[in-house]
């Protein structure tokens, strides 16, 4: 995968898919191969630091103690304090997993929040995790770890060999959204056991349009459709020297 080709596919998908009255998500999909997921070796789960935000804002709830419930107030979107983790039933944790793609806990009362969310979050991937800096310290600095989350991305792959991921906004400056696909493919990359050897091909789709295959036959096909109509004409020249024949001119196939 190269800018060139992410580029070319991003072409088709924004001419092909009709204007809406709202952003677009572009998403990245991206098929393996020759890879066993019921061994945990080969499972997946890392996190991709981008260089660009993404066009949407990552949601972030803090459960934290009284040292940082001021910062996660100012920087999070939603802060609740350990006093308040027993008004939390089933029901609205699950809201709150639905809402937040980001869960971040104070670690000295990392036991108090398994506790009461880790039965909701955990069976969704939701609890907070050391690996994207989701448990701090008592005296952490809550605006850098919102900022630093603005442009994480989960790499998780454990269950079958597709990976799917929101990576811009239709209206994010080219050059980024590029920026953006190419850091997470290759997180992804290096974090496979066969690297490029287990990615079978990688598409760009908008939100409400076809996905589009990058690099390779369909954007050949679309580049050889140019052609077809010039074949067409030169065949339709011919004079009819026999009435009797098949007059139908053939017609160049559409390609979607």
């Amino acid at each position: 995968m190269d800018k060139k080709h992410i580029a070319q596919a991003l072409k088709v998908i924004k001419e092909t898919s009709p204007k809406r009255n709202f952003k677009q998500s572009i998403e990245l999909i991206v098929n393996l191969q020759a890879i066993d997921l019921k061994k945990q070796d080969n499972k997946v789960d890392v996190y991709a630091q981008l260089h660009f935000e993404r066009g949407k804002k990552t949601k972030i709830c803090g459960l934290v103690g009284p040292e940082l419930l001021d910062q996660a107030k100012q920087h999070f979107d939603t802060a609740i304090p350990e006093t308040d983790f027993s008004k939390y039933d089933k029901k609205a944790i699950k809201k709150l997993a639905k809402e937040h793609q980001f869960f971040v806990a104070q670690a000295t009362i990392m036991p108090k929040v398994a506790a009461a969310f880790g039965k909701v979050l955990g069976p969704r991937a939701k609890m907070p995790n050391p690996k994207a800096g989701c448990v701090v310290p008592p005296n952490a600095n809550l605006q850098a770890v919102a900022e630093k989350l603005q442009k994480t991305v989960r790499v998780k792959v454990d269950t079958n060999p597709l990976y799917q991921v929101f990576v811009a906004t239709d209206d994010l400056d080219e050059e980024k959204t590029i920026d953006n696909i190419l850091t997470i493919y290759n997180a992804l990359i290096h974090a496979l056991p066969n690297e490029k050897n287990n990615i079978k091909n990688a598409y760009l789709k908008l939100t409400m349009g076809k996905a589009q295959l990058i690099g390779g036959e369909e954007e050949t096909q679309s580049q050889e459709e140019q052609k077809k109509p010039k074949k067409a004409e030169v065949k339709e020249e011919k004079p009819a020297e026999e009435p009797t024949a098949d007059t139908n001119q053939p017609v160049a196939e559409e390609t979607n």
